[in-house]
């Protein structure tokens, strides 16, 4: 195994934690609706692992277009000895952005969903910023059904750069290893939390770490990135 590639899965596994611990919305309705319906943990469980299953697939999905991009810098026969050296500054840039991102996200409180159970045990997801008032009218009735839809289309941005660099070197192993690493740490860190609260141990202050999210996981690549550009990781 390639020194590049032990950083890739380092940097896979980082972000798949950092985006579930920071996310709350990755851990927190299953714990929700397990309490207000009474679910076995079994049954709790089950639904945190088919949600984190759409989710991992949505994100590889939406990562392997970056792949297809990275596939097609391969092929160029004339970029033959620079192209490890454009992968590693694309995953440095994109790093650079996702960070940049996640910076103006939180310093304008942009707007990011909350879960909102009821005295009845039903619950529902709306989207507001800190300075809204929400009304019955802007909230959705959530159910397990509903929540495996809002982890399908909430993919992991990040995967993009992570599967260029490898397509880009040919590298088919590699790619399957980061999709392996991310998916199994992603759907780990899912069931650790959501255990923990099913149990009520709550070690996270999840409202300081939301609007978090994107800077983190940017800081991630941009890490990775840049020991891969001036260091030779």
């Amino acid at each position: 195994m390639t020194v590049e590639l032990q950083t890739l899965i380092i940097t896979a596994v980082s972000i798949a934690c950092l985006h579930t611990v920071t996310g709350p919305d990755h851990y927190l309705p299953f714990i929700a609706l397990s309490k207000s319906r009474g679910w076995s943990l079994l049954r709790t469980l089950f639904w945190t692992i088919t949600c984190g299953l759409g989710h991992v697939a949505s994100s590889v999905l939406f990562g392997l277009g970056g792949a297809a991009i990275g596939w097609s810098m391969y092929k160029l026969k004339w970029a033959e000895e620079i192209r490890g050296g454009i992968a590693a500054w694309a995953l440095l840039l994109f790093g650079v952005l996702i960070t940049a991102w996640g910076l103006y996200r939180s310093s304008r409180n942009k707007l990011h969903k909350h879960f909102d159970v009821q005295p009845d045990g039903s619950m529902y997801v709306f989207e507001h910023n800190h300075q809204q008032t929400v009304g019955a009218a802007d909230r959705n009735k959530v159910t397990p059904w509903v929540m495996f839809i809002i982890f399908v289309l909430g993919p992991c941005e990040p995967m993009i750069p992570l599967l260029y660099f490898p397509a880009a070197k040919n590298s088919l192993t590699g790619m399957i290893t980061l999709i392996i690493a991310y998916s199994v740490f992603t759907l780990l860190s899912m069931i650790t939390l959501v255990v923990m609260g099913y149990y009520g141990i709550s070690l996270i202050k999840y409202d300081k770490l939301d609007k978090h999210m994107h800077m983190l996981a940017g800081l991630a690549l941009v890490i990775c990135g840049a020991g891969m550009v001036f260091m030779g990781w």
